[in-house]
């Protein structure tokens, strides 16, 4: 075999919108992560980006596979305290970030005791549920979307190593609002959810950039940036591969009232 057949498969860059951990009790969601999943490559290492660690300097988690997982979530049935996701660490991707981030002239620190958390874990459980591809997660230094696009095209020489980069949100997110809302889908959501896929669609990168002025309702749909956030680290990974073009919506419909649109590039 020679060295070009033997080179991994250059992988998707994903985003996906990854439900609160009552996500795995939905009689639909589950299977579709499930089915996506078995529609990709197998990845090498999964690179995550969640929306809910923001740290500066740009942080690596942990990179031993026996550290527990943060339950960042208060309220729920104890069950949901309960799930394990033991992946193996990956101190290679670790590396091979470090080497790209501090390359590039981006600082990267080490939080060696710091698991995973639900926006990595919960998709993780569903899509790989076997949890034997290692898996490493980075914080997102800022929320400043061209930064993290930045970001994005840095990591992206990874794909070409059989790593998935993931970035992990939520379409719309606005809890308070929705508590306010009665059932259904508010229109806030609905709007912003068909903005979102246009402006996808269209390729149009400068209006995600300023989605927050651009998209109708894009401050009731994101109060709050983090949860579209990670989107900007995939459209990044995408775009430094010249595969923005070959996006496809592989989840959409509502979950709660919000829009659990997922999407894949590559």
């Amino acid at each position: 075999m020679n060295a070009a057949a033997a080179a991994p498969e250059r992988m998707p860059a994903l985003y996906l919108s990854h439900g609160a951990p009552p996500l795995a009790d939905d009689p639909l969601w589950p299977g579709e992560l499930a089915a996506w999943s078995a529609e990709l490559p197998r990845p090498k290492a999964i690179l995550m980006v969640s929306a809910h660690w923001e740290e500066a300097p740009l942080a690596l988690g942990a990179t031993d596979g026996g550290v527990p997982l943060v339950y960042d979530f208060w309220g729920f049935p104890e069950h949901y305290y309960r799930v394990r996701y033991a992946a193996p660490g990956a101190p290679g991707l670790a590396d091979s970030v470090r080497k790209l981030l501090r390359g590039a002239g981006t600082p990267v620190q080490d939080i060696p005791d710091r698991g995973l958390d639900h926006g990595a874990y919960v998709p993780l459980v569903e899509m790989f549920p076997a949890a034997d591809i290692p898996v490493l997660q980075i914080s997102m230094p800022t929320l400043d979307p061209q930064k993290l696009m930045d970001i994005g095209r840095k990591l992206a020489p990874l794909r070409d190593e059989g790593v998935l980069i993931v970035g992990s949100g939520f379409f719309t997110h606005n809890l308070a609002a929705l508590r306010h809302a009665g059932g259904g889908v508010p229109e806030w959501s609905a709007e912003f959810d068909a903005w979102g896929r246009e402006a996808l669609d269209a390729g149009d990168v400068d209006a995600l950039l300023d989605f927050e002025h651009k998209a109708p309702a894009g401050r009731l749909a994101h109060p709050r940036t983090e949860h579209f956030a990670p989107l900007f680290v995939t459209l990044g990974a995408a775009e430094a591969s010249g595969e923005l073009a070959s996006r496809r919506d592989v989840i959409d419909g509502f979950w709660m009232g919000l829009a659990k649109r997922s999407v894949q590039f590559g």
